[in-house]
């Protein structure tokens, strides 16, 4: 996306619309009912009929759900699926995936997603679903992941019959021109994984297929890892969904990333391509807003607080010093009454070595009493809120309990500052607040190598520290499992598919390693799919009517009573079935038999003989 120089993209943190329940008109069920078309994707899920007037799918939405517990003393949980969730930031951490690595494994949640689709396209017929349901699935998807399937759509749906096919497959299909050869080296990148795979003469060479762990996903969460460590003070804000727009708009792939990246450290260059992402903030600061009598008010509030503050300050230290007053003066009539040992035993309790120096400790400690008296009437007659001293108003009674003194003169010199600048004074004009720096450019984020650097880990999975091979080194890989003449064939269409073929760049890429890895002088052609993203659907939807009435990559509720749910028919756009195999045991034989008899007997004698 081009920009011009200092340009800034503010998030759009859309919300998703929930899906409406469909009606489906007359032409879905007569003359016979139409198949239904699910492409059944890790990052979205796409639905729709297989009409000859079907432009796009009827459903998309996320292929997530969320069950929340619910409040204390409600019916039960509440699931949301899909569009339903509104925005995935606020249950993040109760989003569940039925997928991993674009293999379905998780059944209950795969449901879900199935009676959303079925009741949003208002299926409305009973105890069953009787159109036929085309399903698209993983490159060389595990036999009891589709058994899984077969079994939930046959045994909970009821459905008459199901077709299988390989998503990337399919687009191929869809995007095939008269002029286009059979054979073809597919590149499919998706959200969760990246697939290698060979086309001969229409059909999948299933054995030299390769899977790259890595997509859109890793992206998104290495993109988010990147500008939360170059932005600690966004952490909270810098979010996987925001990521997703990120890599979605702004993020693009390099011809050559270390040709890229020398360019980005021109300042000339990043000034001009640099992205600024804006996050949402507030502009209001505090007191800019507020008018004279609005401020006055405030502050009359806060200097009847100290008031009232002061005051029950005043009243506990009057307290306090009442008790020790009345203690010094008991201490003083055991002395008048004559019992010297009990009142000598006092004075050193009280560290203290005469009687005149306790005399000294009870006048000093009266006069600050009155004091303290004093101060509480006027405070009562005067409006003004009193200063405490910081320094101690009678010096310190260390023979009475040092720490509790000292915690006395602490806690009022904490209050010194406030009472200290609360004095009632003349109001002066206040200036209307300026912010040291630009609140709105604090809240940015500066997107440079960061737009390529995610983008790139398919290239180089080492960028996030997975061992794996790029897609250039699987490309390599994979041709080198063929002859020359059949890897010419393969390189004179190598179509790009997928999410991440929206990228761009990739296809120059591609063109790139392409030319380093291939002989001199050598041809080849790359081409990009009309819609990387729904070209899956139509290519099933297009594969959907040409084979409605034909018995070829259907499987039928007989078929699956017969070879179980592991069964595929195969068809142009297809896995390749491999049934399980199991072992099968030689018959024994009468040699056998004996043998094993007089085994037998050997072990008896020996045991008869211990």
């Amino acid at each position: 996306m081009a920009a011009g120089p200092g340009r800034v993209f503010p998030f759009r943190d859309a919300r998703w619309a929930p899906d409406p329940v469909l009606e489906p008109g007359a032409a879905v069920r007569t003359p016979q009912p139409v198949p239904l078309v699910i492409d059944n994707g890790s990052f979205q899920t796409r639905a729709g009929w297989a009409a000859p007037g079907a432009a796009e799918p009827l459903l998309r939405f996320r292929s997530l759900a969320a069950r929340s517990r619910g409040a204390r003393g409600a019916a039960g949980a509440e699931t949301q699926v899909g569009n339903d969730l509104g925005s995935p930031e606020p249950l993040r951490w109760l989003l569940r995936s039925p997928f991993d690595r674009d293999v379905p494994v998780q059944l209950e949640l795969q449901e879900l997603l199935f009676d959303h689709v079925f009741q949003r396209l208002g299926v409305s017929s009973q105890g069953c679903v009787d159109h036929p349901i085309i399903l698209t699935e993983a490159v060389c998807n595990p036999l009891y992941s589709r058994q899984m399937i077969s079994e939930l759509l046959f045994e909970c749906y009821q459905v008459p019959k199901v077709s299988y096919g390989v998503d990337s497959l399919y687009s191929f299909y869809h995007n095939k021109r008269q002029n286009w050869p059979c054979s073809g080296l597919i590149i499919s990148s998706g959200y969760q994984c990246t697939h290698v795979l060979p086309v001969l003469e229409g059909r999948l060479d299933a054995k030299n297929c390769k899977r790259i762990n890595l997509g859109g996903c890793q992206a998104a969460v290495y993109l988010q890892r990147l500008l939360q460590l170059k932005y600690p003070g966004h952490f909270a804000a810098i979010t996987l969904s925001r990521m997703e727009e990120i890599l979605h708009e702004h993020s693009y792939i390099g011809e050559d990333y270390i040709e890229e990246l020398q360019k980005w450290r021109s300042p000339e260059y990043y000034e001009n391509n640099v992205h600024k992402m804006q996050l949402p903030f507030s502009n209001k600061l505090l007191g800019s807003t507020l008018t004279s009598e609005e401020k006055q008010e405030r502050r009359q509030q806060q200097l009847r607080r100290l008031q009232e503050l002061n005051a029950r300050r005043r009243e506990e230290k009057l307290q306090l010093d009442q008790e020790r007053l009345d203690r010094l003066l008991y201490v003083q009539e055991l002395l008048e009454d004559g019992q010297v040992d009990q009142f000598h035993k006092a004075l050193v309790e009280l560290n203290m070595d005469s009687a005149e120096e306790l005399q000294s400790y009870i006048n000093k400690l009266s006069l600050t009493i009155e004091q303290t008296k004093q101060k509480i009437l006027q405070a009562e007659v005067s409006i003004e809120v009193d200063v405490v001293d910081s320094k101690p108003e009678t010096p310190e009674l260390d023979p009475l309990g040092s720490e509790q003194s000292l915690e006395d003169v602490d806690s009022i010199n904490e209050f010194e500052p406030l009472f200290a600048e609360e004095q009632p004074e003349v109001e002066k004009p206040v200036a209307a607040v300026q912010p040291v720096f630009n609140l709105a450019e604090y809240h940015q984020l500066f997107l440079g190598t960061e737009r390529i650097r995610a983008p790139e880990i398919v290239f180089q999975p080492s960028l996030i520290g997975e061992e794996q091979a790029g897609i250039a080194e699987t490309m390599q890989y994979v041709l080198d499992r063929y002859s020359k003449e059949q890897q010419n064939v393969l390189v004179q269409n190598v179509f790009l598919t997928g999410g991440n073929a929206m990228y761009p760049g990739l296809k120059a890429r591609i063109q790139k390693e392409l030319l380093e890895m291939r002989p001199f002088q050598s041809s080849f052609q790359v081409h990009l799919a009309s819609s990387p993203i729904l070209d899956a659907w139509y290519g099933a939807r297009d594969w959907a009517l040409e084979y409605m009435n034909r018995e070829e990559g259907w499987i039928t509720r007989k078929d699956y009573e017969e070879k179980g749910g592991e069964y595929l028919k195969e068809h142009c756009a297809s896995n390749v079935y491999v049934p399980i195999r199991l072992p099968k045991q030689a018959p024994r034989t009468t040699e056998a038999l004996a043998s094993s008899k007089v085994l037998a007997a050997s072990v008896s004698n020996s045991s008869d003989q211990v």
